[in-house]
């Protein structure tokens, strides 16, 4: 099935290039004029190119389109078999060597060269890459946070590619930027929020920074101008078990380390809601300022849920934001049985919520998610007046750069989008079901085995 689906997405993903290509408006170099290829000149075998004759640039000034057809059959041929093997449980997950060992089998394809080298050398290069590369979506490869491969994010990616399309303005990327409001809009339903907004961001970690940057903008809009300089020290609590991204956000947006509270968790990993509301007495008399309280859905180790109906209540005692790191666990919103581990996430004011881990969508695919709309626009702001505009002939709320600490955008939400299309929302959520189930099974194995013994028991929520 698999290989009949990727044939499909071979000839697809092969058109796609040649009708959105307008070879004859391209002007080739002189010494490329002299080596225009015609299709008579091809190998007549449909089957097989001799690759070693051609450049990359032999295929600009190939005016039928023939021979950049051939390559990129070759290209998903080879990306085909790459699946087939990386699916057999017979075969490695990675073929291990060291650095300075690795460097020297590849030795002959790492170097970047003065003279070009030529489409066959190109393909070898691929393949070596693949080679040595660890095959994540391997039966057996058990790393972090990572669901297998799907085939449908895959063809999504690689239409992402071929757009080449930059997220900042409704005119660069007119569907794209549609897709990104339909399916953020999506994600803030299942949490709650009916009148939010949501950007994709390049990974977690940023994302857990608007967070912060959003918060810090609510109770002090005025260090957007005048900096953090007059504000005293502001601070943020956290689990012991958080995420390192925490610290980084703190350590980015001038509130330091020293001022990231970590707070003590439970057996089970979760945050101990009476240490909070100490630490944060605590740092009151101490004239500080809380600022927010970032609480873990999902912790990379012992995938633990804080409870957030506890800590909300005391967000909303001492006047502070309450930012959801869900990166990991954000997809359980997606099941009528595991929902409930986020009880209480309507009342957190931003989220981050990474499809790229539970869900299975193809890296990267980040979320900031927040309550109120217009945030990310008021902090982000700054006007660049060659970009936005508001004299466009369109709805220009759909120009969604200015509210970016970015400029170019790389489009991460098409392959989600045409996933969940794929699957619907019955089928995200068995799917996410079945992570479950699968857990529960591999529990079950462990205790049958005396040499092995588990970190943690199953966690009662």
């Amino acid at each position: 099935m698999a290989s009949n689906l990727w044939e499909k997405l071979k000839k697809r993903f092969c058109n796609t290039v040649m009708e959105n290509t307008e070879a004859e408006n391209l002007v080739p170099l002189k010494e490329s004029r002299n080596r225009l290829i015609s299709s008579k000149s091809l190998e007549q075998s449909e089957d097989w190119t001799d690759f070693e004759k051609y450049f990359a640039k032999d295929m600009h000034a190939d005016t039928t389109g023939e021979l950049r057809n051939r390559f990129l059959n070759e290209l998903v041929r080879l990306l085909n078999n790459y699946l087939q093997s990386e699916h057999k449980r017979t075969s490695k997950v990675l073929d291990f060597h060291h650095p300075h060992q690795l460097k020297e089998i590849m030795e002959h394809c790492l170097k970047i060269n003065k003279d070009p080298k030529s489409l066959e050398e190109v393909l070898s290069d691929c393949r070596e890459t693949l080679k040595y590369c660890v095959k994540t979506g391997h039966p057996r490869f058990l790393n972090q946070l990572s669901t297998g491969l799907d085939i449908v994010g895959i063809a999504g990616e690689m239409l992402t590619s071929v757009a080449d399309t930059n997220m900042f303005t409704y005119e660069v990327a007119p569907v794209f930027t549609l897709i990104e409001d339909i399916v953020l809009t999506k994600m803030l339903g299942y949490i709650g929020w009916y009148d939010g907004e949501g950007m994709f961001a390049p990974g977690g970690s940023i994302s857990n920074l608007y967070g912060m940057l959003s918060a810090r903008h609510k109770r002090f809009p005025s260090v957007k101008y005048s900096g953090m300089s007059s504000k005293g020290d502001i601070v943020v609590y956290t689990s012991e078990q958080s995420h390192f991204s925490i610290n980084k956000a703190a350590m980015l947006l001038g509130i330091g380390l020293n001022n990231v509270i970590a707070v003590d968790c439970d057996s089970n990993g979760k945050m101990k809601v009476d240490v909070l509301r100490k630490k944060i007495k605590h740092s009151i008399a101490n004239q500080k300022i809380p600022l927010m309280v970032n609480a873990t859905c999902g912790t990379t180790i012992l995938g633990a849920f804080d409870p957030l109906e506890k800590i909300a209540d005391v967000c909303e005692e001492f006047g502070m934001w309450l930012h959801v790191d869900g990166a990991w666990g954000g997809g359980a919103l997606l099941s009528d049985k595991h929902r409930y581990l986020l009880k209480g996430i309507h009342r957190a004011d931003s989220m981050t919520w990474n499809p790229h881990k539970m869900m299975g969508t193809p890296l990267q695919c980040s979320a900031i998610l927040l309550k109120e709309k217009g945030v990310l626009l008021d902090v982000n702001q700054t006007g660049a007046t060659y970009l936005y505009h508001k004299d466009k002939h369109y709805d220009t709320s759909f120009d969604t750069g200015d509210k970016s600490i970015q400029c170019g955008r790389h489009n991460d939400v098409f392959k989600l989008w045409l996933m969940w299309r794929s699957k619907g929302d019955n089928g995200f959520e068995d799917q996410i079901d079945l992570c479950f189930t699968l857990s529960k099974y591999l529990v079950s194995e462990i205790k049958k085995r005396p040499r092995f013994q588990l970190v943690l028991e199953e966690v009662r929520h």
